[in-house]
């Protein structure tokens, strides 16, 4: 009798069990929230995974939504074209990237295309641990800039680049090509006088979503690499629509 009482306790507590199991998978049905899915991801142990919106739409033309905002243009950034068009192209750029310099002839055929519609800035964005030479290329074209010569630096720059010239004493022998004070531009170099401006732009720039070079803002929507002359006249004819 008691090997037989012993069977019937061991039925009770298996029924039990899988009652019990039967009844908590039912109510997890009912309520998800109570094994922790939250509302708009699903959070495993404490991380947040979103799910990505497969119907989400891509802008046409290249371009890419934006992280963020590039930091509004000011009296310290190197301009040129139409000061007062509607249409703002902001270049986050590193003289001694391969891309940037490929990009050049597209960026240049449309500025040329339309400079009198639009304003063009060139912003600073050296890739240091690709590029040693990028960062002080870049203080280089700020230093000419403070004589009035900064586009004129920033071509010298680019032909160096393609010629694989770049160093400190190319940026002082272009600085006495195009006329500058030799004396002034080599003590603003040395100095690193405009080191925390390359680096401050570069900040604006990796808080807007910037994670590489060139990359191109079009009023706000970012157009990402060395993208062909048609896909920028695209953003930027549908930016001047607007």
């Amino acid at each position: 009798m008691a090997e037989q009482k012993m069977s019937i306790d061991k039925g009770s507590f298996f029924f039990g069990l899988v009652a019990g199991v039967a009844i908590f998978a039912v109510i997890v049905l009912i309520n998800p929230a109570l094994v922790g899915k939250g509302k708009g991801g699903d959070e495993v142990k404490g991380v947040k995974v979103t799910q990505p919106d497969a119907n989400a739409g891509q802008p046409a033309g290249g371009a890419q939504p934006t992280f963020g905002s590039a930091p509004a243009v000011t009296t310290d950034d190197n301009v040129r074209g139409n000061q007062n068009a509607a249409v703002t192209v902001i270049e986050y750029s590193d003289f001694e990237c391969p891309f940037c310099l490929r990009f050049q002839s597209t960026i240049e055929q449309i500025y040329n295309e339309y400079k009198d519609k639009a304003l063009f800035v060139y912003r600073h964005f050296p890739l240091r641990s690709l590029h040693p030479e990028a960062q002080k290329a870049a203080e280089a074209s700020e230093c000419a800039a403070e004589q009035g010569k900064f586009w004129e630096m920033h071509d010298k720059i680019f032909a160096a680049n393609a010629a694989q010239n770049m160093s400190v004493e190319q940026w002082k022998k272009e600085a006495t090509a195009l006329g500058l004070n030799a004396s002034k531009f080599n003590d603003c170099l040395d100095s690193g006088k405009f080191a925390s401006k390359v680096a401050q732009q570069q900040a604006g720039g990796q808080a807007a979503g910037v994670q590489g070079t060139p990359t191109t803002f079009v009023n706000g929507q970012l157009v990402n690499g060395a993208v062909p002359y048609e896909q920028v006249k695209a953003v930027i004819d549908q930016a001047l629509q607007e």
